[in-house]
């Protein structure tokens, strides 16, 4: 990577990587002290402890990079947004799909697992269990939240585009121009666990407009702007069907209905036919990442202070260690963020369909 990209990357690194341990820190203590009395209390303290790290990142978006994230949906819809416990299932179009969903809601490692995020492997066998427990915690959660599931299982490229194709033509389904086929399982097991209080799915489509480069990490880090279009549609989970196969099919065909939609934004260029909605960028980001790096400078100069620390070659070589291995870890970080690095989809051949063989075997045995 260019050396200009690591000048930007390592004050940038250090200052999440700092943030996060003091929030972890304070993450911990509350787990063990609070959440055993009052799993909902903790829940309230561990949200505004998680914004101060997660906020960095709508503040990379919003306010440093200066992506602008245009939202097309209805008054009704956007009134709702934020105000309502809600599965949000989206295409995954570029590398920072999820967080072009966080930047929409407002809202690592340890700082996740305290906010009682879903760690999955790919695996259903492994993951079947994992998923339910996770869901069915989520029943008493004391605030609106927003749980974001990307179906296809991997990002789009046309490599695993193409696979999808093949896969298709193989089974007789429809052929994707823009999207992955959709895996089922997870979506399926998400909504039976989550009828009875969660009253809405947010349909949420990705597109990048033909002037604008994809946004990725590396070009958030160095301040590079893009422009992303993001149309949303409002399902009642009331109105989805009972029962398990027509809920997965109702899922593919919400695919369809994506991959048409995206068909017309590429003649267009735009989501015609729904209102643009405008996202503020909000204040709080910015006064947290003002506030994390006033923090930082005074902590810094305090720590130069030390009398052995640059007097010596092994303070001054502990520090450069540190450093190093912060910009290492970074870089990392982006380039596993990369879509062209993700886990592709594997395919393998598949046997034409017997009568009572379904649809959706077959795909299991291509994802």
């Amino acid at each position: 990577m260019a050396l200009s990209a690591a000048v930007v990357i390592l004050p940038l690194g250090v200052l999440f990587f700092i943030s996060g341990l003091v929030v972890n820190l304070f993450q911990a203590v509350c787990f063990a002290l609070i959440r055993p009395f009052s799993k909902n209390t903790y829940r309230r303290i561990n949200r505004a402890l998680a914004q101060l790290l997660w906020l960095e990142l709508v503040w990379l978006v919003d306010w440093w990079a200066g992506v602008k994230i245009k939202l097309f949906t209805d008054p009704e819809t956007f009134h709702l947004m934020g105000k309502e416990h809600a599965l949000l299932v989206s295409n995954h179009r570029s590398d920072i799909d999820w967080l072009v969903g966080w930047v929409l809601a407002q809202v690592i490692g340890w700082s996740m697992w305290f906010s009682e995020y879903l760690f999955l492997e790919r695996s259903w066998a492994k993951d079947e269990y994992t998923l339910k427990t996770g869901l069915l915690q989520l029943e008493d959660f004391p605030q609106p939240f927003w749980l974001a599931l990307f179906v296809e299982g991997t990002r789009f490229t046309k490599a695993k585009l193409l696979a999808s194709q093949e896969y298709a033509a193989s089974t007789g389904l429809p052929v994707p121009r823009n999207v992955l086929i959709p895996r089922t399982k997870g979506f399926v097991t998400a909504v039976s666990h989550m009828r009875s209080f969660v009253p809405a799915i947010y349909d949420v489509t990705v597109a990048i407009p033909k002037g604008s480069p994809p946004p990725t990490m590396l070009r958030l880090i160095m301040g590079q702007s893009s422009v992303v279009h993001v149309h949303l549609k409002r399902h009642m989970m009331k109105d989805l069907p009972e029962t398990d196969e027509a809920v997965a099919q109702w899922c593919r065909e919400m695919f369809v209905a994506k991959d048409a939609l995206l068909d017309k934004h590429l003649a267009a260029d735009t989501f015609s036919g729904q209102e643009q909605q405008d996202i503020d960028r909000p204040l709080k980001s910015l006064v947290v990442v003002s506030s994390w790096t006033c923090l930082l400078v005074m902590g810094t100069l305090k720590f130069l202070q030390w009398p052995s620390l640059l007097s010596s070659w092994k303070g001054i070589a502990f520090s450069a260690l540190g450093l190093a291995i912060v910009t290492v870890v970074m870089h990392i970080l982006i380039r596993f963020s990369q879509a062209e690095h993700s886990t592709a989809a594997k395919v393998v051949p598949v046997k034409p369909k017997t009568s009572g063989e379904s649809s959706e075997s077959g795909q299991d045995k291509q994802q």
